[in-house]
């Protein structure tokens, strides 16, 4: 038996379940994944700082070990693992991961590559000059303490933070069904925009642009995102950057040339960028490029070699775009504790705002605290002055009364802290220049007493007073010095068509397309000049079979009026039978089959035609269907069909119905149109049409019969079967095939 003792409560397991996740949640949320706007700090961040702090490792300290700092911070202020307060630190101190790094460290704290850190125990670590302004103000009351986690200590609530942190070094974190994802920003563009929201407190995100216009990554590398949508995301709070490279052509001997990598993007390990790549060149997915290799010392240095000169290297750049991480998209989440409190999604300007109003708190607590001081301060030198008159009488007094701090008191009208003070004084400032000093001191407390009072009963006043040391912070990170200069570039992507980056990333090679009569399909390597080689199943036979590259694109009719595109490198290849084309492409229905298929030209055009002999001419590059679906071009409807679909070439057409009659006439006749059910190009009083051809009159029309045979009828030989469009014809030539359908002997 379990002994129980006390009164048992049953609850109900949902209610408990609900009760402790919303804890772990919000402990989560607000101490663990998402920083303050404020400070732009998480816990294990600030305890770290102020834990450094306590230290006294400013920077002109000397070192201490980083197993002492991840000591006092473990067993004073973060109740966690050690390993994960030493990520965080290491973390602030690569200049790789953080723009403006918060700790200065000495020793192995990781590298580009991925490599991680050594050890806690070999490793050092001090504060830098943004910690410093981050810590700003601490000591005068500037922001509230609370007890740690053991209540044996105290530790800040945020930190006065006179820099502008969050935007500055960017946050990032994952929570219980929210997260934060910001990129760092330049410091002094920063400023400039605080400025401006200062002196226009009405200022719209919109107007924040014009200082602030992207992010600035402590890598570099260029951003390829358009203003308006940068300017969007800074508006909503939510979005991305598309971020790459930074690469230049470097030209060497004979015409050869290398690409040239000195950039790459914000989190993107070096050494699994050129491995990935590596892989990638394995598997012949980068046709253009012959080699990659890393000649990178203390800057990153990879170089790129192409498969000849004659590659164009904004081309090959745009496939590695495509296909490795030379280009990631940054995410934009401002999911942010506002005021420490409430998890909230803040524009730019909403998050400037809130720092400001931060410093704003911050500059009244420090202007209060020193208010204070002054006030105590004047006290006591008040009693300094009411005694230095009467310096025998007080000597007398202490000298002769067992209670002198009461008669003290009672004589010359001082307080407890006036007669304290008076009773500690030393024998030297009773000298009569330590009096003139002492009235100097009161005089100038006096005046700065006053001052303070103007500040914080003049809201314009601290404005100027938060502006000024605004402008100090931007001149610490100007641009022109070697921390604030933009290090990440803006450009415009490269114009280049999607089909010739694609193009790019597949190697150019030989292809024979096969289609059988059952529907199957297959691309076999090479160009073959015999088909009679070709396999099937049993009772299937070749329909059509023609030559292409794995770079071009396919053109596929159906019997429908629909046309479907599809890239050779994307085929089913050689083995066995090949696959069923509806497979491939996403044919209405089972009743439609596939009229015929060819090499995609977009500087030609076409003649399509239906089964009851309308038609109409068409640009090639129109008939581009970019799903599976196709797209519908010509309109049919059951019994009628697709049954012709020839390339134009030549000013006439010759088109011949079931009842071997044939008719000739210009093709201007026939108009260019993107989709329809066009024009009668042939009356038939029974069946429709069997084929088809266009060709130059001049030139003559020449066929060949099923066994060969070749034959050809001049220009004036023709006239019979002249007439206009929508005619009947007249009854087909000697020698014209049985079958009705034209042979073109120059094919």
């Amino acid at each position: 038996m379990i002994p129980t003792s006390g009164h048992i409560e049953t609850i109900e397991l949902k209610s408990a379940l609900e009760e402790r996740y919303l804890a772990y949640a919000l402990s989560t949320i607000m101490h663990r994944a998402l920083p303050d706007v404020r400070d732009g700090l998480k816990p294990v961040h600030r305890r770290i700082i102020h834990a450094m702090r306590l230290l006294q490792l400013s920077p002109d300290r000397a070192y201490a070990k980083c197993a002492r700092i991840v000591g006092d911070v473990m067993g004073k202020f973060h109740p966690h693992g050690d390993a994960s307060i030493y990520e965080a630190l290491v973390r602030l101190a690569q200049d790789f991961s953080v723009r403006y790094p918060l700790i200065d460290g000495q020793g192995n704290f990781g590298n580009i590559d991925g490599d991680s850190a050594a050890a806690m125990r070999y490793t050092e670590a001090r504060m830098t000059d943004v910690s410093m302004l981050l810590l700003q103000g601490i000591s005068e009351d500037a922001i509230d303490f609370r007890t740690t986690y053991n209540e044996e200590d105290e530790e800040p609530v945020v930190l006065p933070a006179a820099f502008p942190n969050l935007l500055a070094n960017g946050a990032s974190g994952i929570a219980v069904g929210m997260a934060t994802s910001i990129p760092p920003h330049n410091v002094a563009e920063l400023c400039d925009a605080a400025l401006h929201l200062i002196e226009n407190s009405n200022a719209l995100c919109d107007n924040l642009i014009n200082f602030i216009p992207g992010p600035d990554f402590p890598t570099g590398g260029v951003l390829v995102e358009s203003a308006d949508k940068i300017q969007e995301s800074y508006r909503t709070g939510r979005g991305a950057f598309r971020l790459r490279a930074r690469w230049h052509k470097e030209e060497r001997s004979r015409g050869v040339y290398v690409i040239v990598i000195t950039e790459i993007p914000y989190q993107v390990q070096k050494a699994r960028l050129i491995e990935k790549t590596a892989e990638l060149l394995f598997l012949r997915k980068l046709p253009l490029l012959d080699s990659i290799r890393d000649e990178s010392a203390e800057d990153i240095r990879i170089i790129l070699e192409p498969k000849s000169r004659l590659v164009d290297p904004i081309l090959l750049m745009e496939s590695l775009f495509k296909l490795t991480d030379f280009e990631t998209r940054i995410p934009l989440n401002m999911n942010v504790l506002s005021m420490g409190k409430i998890p909230n999604v803040l524009s730019l300007q909403e998050i400037l705002q809130q720092w400001l109003e931060h410093r704003k708190a911050v500059l009244e607590r420090q202007l209060q605290h020193r208010l204070q001081e002054i006030i105590s301060r004047l006290k006591i030198l008040e009693g300094y002055l009411k005694v230095y008159p009467n310096l025998d009488k007080v000597i007398y007094i202490l000298r002769e009364e067992d209670k002198p701090k009461s008669i003290l008191m009672k004589r010359f009208r001082l307080t407890d802290l006036q007669s304290e003070s008076i009773l500690n004084m030393r024998l030297r400032s009773l000298r009569r220049l330590e009096e003139f000093r002492i009235r100097q001191e009161f005089e100038s407390l006096n005046n700065e007493q006053k001052k303070i009072e103007k500040l914080l009963f003049s809201k314009a006043k601290q404005w100027k007073v938060i502006a000024a040391e605004i402008k100090e912070v931007r001149k610490r990170f100007s641009p022109n010095t070697k921390l604030g200069c933009r290090r990440t570039a803006f450009e415009a992507v490269p114009l280049h068509e999607l089909q010739d980056i694609q193009h790019a990333m597949i190697e150019k090679e030989a292809v024979t397309i096969v289609i059988s009569e059952k529907g199957w399909l297959r691309s076999l390597k090479g160009h073959l000049s015999d088909y009679t080689s070709l396999s099937f199943k049993e009772g299937d036979n070749l329909k059509l079979a023609f030559h292409a590259m794995t770079t071009d694109k396919i053109l596929f009719v159906s019997s429908g009026g629909k046309f479907y595109s599809i890239s050779a490198s994307m085929l089913p290849g050689g083995r066995g039978h090949g696959e069923p084309i509806q497979l491939i492409l996403d044919l209405d229905d089972n009743k439609q089959d596939i009229l015929t298929a060819f090499v995609h030209n977009p500087e030609k055009k076409l003649l399509i035609a239906s089964y009851l002999g309308y038609g109409f001419i068409i640009k090639e590059i129109d008939t581009i269907a970019n799903t599976r679906k196709g797209k519908q071009v010509i309109s049919v409807k059951i019994p009628d069909k697709v049954c012709l679909c020839t390339r134009v070439n030549g000013d006439h057409l010759a088109i011949v119905g079931e009842n071997r009659k044939m008719l000739i006439f210009p093709l201007e006749q026939i108009p260019e149109m993107v989709k329809g059910r066009g024009v009668r190009l042939q009356r038939y009083s029974d069946g429709g049409i069997r084929d088809g051809i266009t060709f130059t009159l001049e030139e003559g029309l020449g066929w060949r019969n099923e066994s060969g045979k070749i034959f050809q009828l001049l220009p004036n030989e023709l006239i019979k079967w002249l007439d206009v469009r929508a005619a009947i014809g007249r009854v087909s030539p000697k020698g014209f095939p049985r079958s009705g359908q034209l042979f073109n002997y120059s094919k």
